[in-house]
């Protein structure tokens, strides 16, 4: 009998048809995925119009799983960090937007209780006044990360709040643009944010965060005032602290009157005298690094951004803006 052989031919057209067939299956078993997630969302009351439109264009994207992915290694320093965030572009910027929208941060500042330099801050580190909102379609990322499957309990969630953003009005599908991870608009509002922070500041019947500067800053201003901001205090500022310093005493777990951090040597950096409310001392690069003497509002910046440099970089920006 004479032995089987393939043709060169199917030799090399046979790994083509099984990668073909691998992403037949994908994309069969993505359709499947949005196939349950019309089902849920009718399920919660959005329009069956809204939600056929919405998904109908859905598209599994291969970037953002990649981005997902990237787990880069942590090595920037605060230093590192802040050059690179709290530039002196930014800071002239910032008080070009503040002078710029002054009429309007007043009613905002009124309303919220939420100083004009701090919202301004936000503004600018999340999304460059708004020059930097991301060119995602937010469904379809949102639908990406929800059927990859690793943060499915997070995603899928979202998506829904996506589909009933679009139902409510407040944005067309394909204007509803953002980051790979579905952060939208000039405030970077996650969906299910917007859906609880988002204001219609200007009343014209739609939160809009994507275009309307009223929206965006009275929804900036809403949101971190409902985290807890103090409008009669600041954030913090830069310290020295003296040699070998116990970084035992160091942490937000840690509050103290400033009177007490003076006593154990603690200095702004022209030397002069601590005053104010009570206070930790974070270190984020750990001993013989930068030290910050920190009060409430820059936890409540830490709620919005679990970082204390994100917290750090909108207070020392904000500083830099200036008064108001």
């Amino acid at each position: 009998m004479r032995p089987f052989r393939l043709s060169r031919r199917a030799l090399f057209a046979a790994p083509l048809l099984m990668a073909s067939q691998r992403v037949l299956g994908a994309d069969a078993d993505f359709a499947g995925f949005i196939t349950g997630v019309r089902r849920d969302a009718l399920a919660q009351g959005i329009r069956a119009g809204t939600v056929d439109i919405a998904l109908r264009h859905a598209e599994f994207l291969p970037h953002v799983i990649e981005l997902d992915r990237k787990q880069p290694e942590h090595t920037m320093t605060l230093g590192g960090f802040l050059e690179k965030v709290v530039t002196q572009q930014k800071i002239n910027d910032g008080r070009a937007a503040l002078a710029e929208n002054q009429a309007l941060l007043s009613r905002v500042h009124q309303r919220f209780n939420v100083q004009p330099r701090f919202i301004v801050a936000l503004w600018a580190v999340e999304s460059d006044f708004g020059r930097t909102m991301g060119n995602y379609s937010v469904v379809s990322a949102l639908a990406t990360l929800a059927f990859e499957g690793r943060r499915a309990a997070y995603f899928r969630p979202e998506l829904i709040a996506a589909l009933r953003i679009i139902d409510q009005g407040h944005v067309r599908t394909e204007a509803m643009l953002g980051s790979w991870a579905g952060a939208m608009g000039q405030c970077q509002f996650m969906p299910s944010t917007f859906l609880s922070y988002a204001v219609d500041f200007d009343g014209d019947g739609r939160r809009d965060i994507w275009n309307n500067r009223a929206d965006v800053l009275g929804s900036i201003a809403n949101y971190i005032g409902q985290l807890g901001w103090r409008g009669d205090q600041g954030w913090g500022r830069s310290v020295v602290v003296p040699p070998n310093f116990d970084t035992k005493m160091t942490g937000l777990e840690v509050r103290r009157p400033t009177a007490d951090w003076s006593r154990m040597g603690v200095r702004t950096a022209d030397a002069s005298p601590l005053s104010g409310v009570d206070a930790s001392l974070v270190m984020p690069d750990g001993g013989g690094g930068p030290a910050l003497l920190v009060y409430d509002n820059f936890r409540t910046i830490m709620k919005w951004n679990k970082s204390t440099y994100f917290a750090a970089a909108v207070g020392m920006l904000a500083d830099g803006i200036g008064a108001g």
